[in-house]
């Protein structure tokens, strides 16, 4: 199995400064590495260059993207790419959309996750369409982001809104949304039901509530790794309950993803969300030479394109 990784834009030889780590991790483990370019493939629009530094294989073999999050059209063009190079890309083009885009993944998940509902990017400007969607949430607080990120860094300002039924909040919040995220908004606007997680701190520059969240990572139906996902002191007295989230697994399409998940404040646990495992982000806290051992390991028996 290989490991692609973008390289730096500026040095095209060299890995991208933000994966520096996680390629001296894959090559401890035994796995084999090579970079493409982010900007021709995004930019350029030249899938066949981005990948031209990758060694072209007799037979088909199996490789794990880990670079920056890709829009749906552009994964297929890497993988496309790829494949006429002779090697395939661990999850395929409608698995990666699957997890990519949280209405995509919200009939495997609907019942363990926070309810949400969602429109299309030429309704976003629609105040009464907005304000129709969000009838079901009463006055409950709903959070805002599109199909694939929120922007809760600016949590008061562009993503908590305190009562769905308020007219004026929302078309601020969404308005102001909108605004920060410009070109690089995702297909259109996600609401979902504010759920009060188990609080362990406030971020320092935001004043966004931190909770007790997990990322964990599957490979082929089988948890790979996991770590909190904030880089904050938590009460770990009280396990996850990962035979619960392993039962989930078999819903999901993809042989290589991600299941965030959160603890409520009576101590039950939800899902947040799922993710492509190759643009997902690794947790401060997660080791990163142990978590590219497990995919060496693991990627012996998974290498084989099936």
């Amino acid at each position: 199995m290989h490991i692609i990784f973008c390289a730096d834009p500026l040095a095209p030889r060299a890995v991208d400064d933000a994966y520096t780590d996680e390629a001296q991790a894959a090559m401890a483990s035994g796995l084999e590495y090579h970079l493409i370019s982010y900007e021709q493939l995004i930019y350029e629009h030249d899938a066949a260059a981005a990948v031209r530094r990758v060694p072209a294989a007799a037979t088909f073999e199996l490789a794990i993207y880990r670079g920056w999050m890709l829009r749906p059209s552009d994964y297929q063009a890497l993988y496309d790419a790829l494949r006429a190079r002779g090697i395939e890309l661990i999850n395929s083009p409608a698995a990666y959309r699957t997890c990519h885009f949280l209405p995509e993944s919200y009939p495997l998940i609907r019942d363990e996750t926070p309810a949400t509902v969602w429109l299309p990017l030429d309704a976003c400007g629609d105040l009464d369409r907005i304000m129709a969607l969000l009838a079901p949430f009463g006055d409950q607080p709903v959070i805002v982001k599109d199909f694939v990120k929120s922007r809760k860094h600016e949590w008061f300002e562009a993503c908590y809104i305190p009562s769905a039924t308020d007219r004026q909040a929302v078309d601020r919040v969404v308005t102001r949304f909108l605004a920060l995220q410009g070109d690089d908004i995702s297909e259109g606007l996600v609401f979902r039901a504010y759920v009060a997680f188990q609080p362990i701190g406030t971020h320092p520059q935001s004043g966004m509530p931190l909770t007790r969240e997990h990322r964990l990572f599957f490979l082929d139906g089988t948890l790979l790794a996991d770590a909190p996902y904030w880089d904050a002191p938590i009460d770990e007295t009280t396990a996850l309950p990962i035979d619960s989230f392993t039962r989930i697994t078999a819903r999901v399409p993809s042989r290589f993803f991600t299941m965030d998940v959160a603890q409520r404040i009576d101590g039950s646990w939800m899902i947040v969300e799922l993710g492509d495992a190759q643009v997902a982000g690794l947790p401060e806290r997660l080791d990163v030479t142990a978590f590219y051992a497990a995919l060496s390991r693991a990627g012996r028996d998974a290498g084989a394109v099936p």
